[in-house]
């Protein structure tokens, strides 16, 4: 089994040492990485090639990629409060989106059986026509556009804390995208609420679960089970791509919900079994101490080891109005 990193020292390039996303996420990621030798033996880092324009215009609008560039070009800046933009911001950003399309056609093709995008800026707030959110493009979307169009079906799973308004926004009205979620609600962007699941050829194809202050493993649990693993199985996806946000840990503080590191792991074991062609991609996730944990569990199940963290966060609450709310919305769509 081989399982491809695409990673590179440049995207230390788009950096602001006061912000959040900042280039030190990376550096523990990769650390992480090299204090487990067992993970090394299995893995193939793979420098990213970066996405053209024309790709890019498949997703966004020609104003929203200008408006990055011309911002590069004079040495940088802010599109809002939350997102920033550096002089070498342009050229990362289309290197983190070409490097994310780069592992998809990989795996496709089976040079490798599943990967992760160790990416940034991330991409899942960018919309069609906006950046924001800390994102520039919207990295997993493109990946998926450009596999659907070879007519594969890609099934998105996101479990970052924050509701991947971007992602839906792009693919809201279609259906060889499926798109799940997991996120806490009420929170910024403050969208991804049960009722929203998709309008004409993609009326039920969106499919989120607005988590409350304090749900953790056993909540989300209830979801995969009655929710997301039978839809997943009906939909019978040629890829997942995972928007892989590790905010939604117990400790982070951007965050609010209570998921523990070995449970990301958990996560993409569910999923391979309904199909073995995983790529995550690198979105949220801001304490330092624990989100190279969290990767090291993901990665772990992608090379079939065991590495286990002791880690434990105290629930409150069940998913079940969630799951209710949702069979009601979906119940015209899916068996459930």
């Amino acid at each position: 089994m081989t399982t491809q990193i695409v990673y590179s020292e440049k995207f230390s390039k788009h950096n602001h040492w006061s912000h959040p996303e900042n280039a030190e996420r990376l550096h523990v990621m990769i650390n992480e990485i090299k204090k487990n030798p067992l993970l090394l033996k299995e893995i193939e880092f793979v420098e990213p090639k970066p996405v053209s324009e024309e790709t890019l215009l498949s997703i966004h609008s020609q104003e929203m990629i200008s408006k990055i560039k011309e911002i590069s070009s004079r040495g940088g800046g802010w599109l809002d409060p939350d997102t920033y933009v550096c002089k070498d911001s342009y050229e990362i950003a289309k290197l983190a989106a070409g490097g994310l399309l780069q592992l998809s056609e990989s795996i496709l093709s089976n040079e490798a059986d599943n990967g992760f995008a160790l990416i940034r800026p991330p991409g899942h707030h960018a919309t069609k026509n906006r950046s924001m959110g800390f994102c520039l493009f919207n990295n997993i979307a493109i990946a998926a556009g450009e596999l659907s169009k070879k007519g594969k079906k890609v099934l998105i799973f996101d479990h970052d804390v924050h509701h991947g308004n971007g992602t839906q926004n792009i693919f809201y009205s279609k259906k060889n995208v499926l798109y799940q979620s997991i996120h806490l609600y009420p929170h910024y962007p403050f969208t991804g609420k049960t009722e929203e699941i998709g309008e004409k050829n993609g009326k039920g194809y969106t499919i989120n679960a607005p988590l409350s202050h304090g749900n953790g493993n056993h909540a989300v649990s209830q979801l995969l089970e009655d929710i997301f693993l039978p839809i997943a199985q009906q939909f019978k996806p040629d890829i997942i791509l995972f928007s892989a946000g590790f905010d939604s840990h117990h400790s982070d503080t951007l965050g609010g919900l209570r998921l523990t590191a070995d449970f990301f792991g958990e996560l993409i074991n569910r999923f391979q079994e309904i199909q073995p062609k995983i790529i995550c991609t690198l979105e949220g996730g801001y304490n330092l101490r624990w989100i190279g944990k969290c990767l090291i569990s993901q990665i772990s199940k992608m090379t079939n080891n065991k590495i286990e963290f002791e880690d434990y966060a105290q629930e409150k609450n069940t998913a079940q109005i969630i799951i209710n709310k949702l069979k009601q919305e979906l119940q015209g769509y899916w068996r459930l």
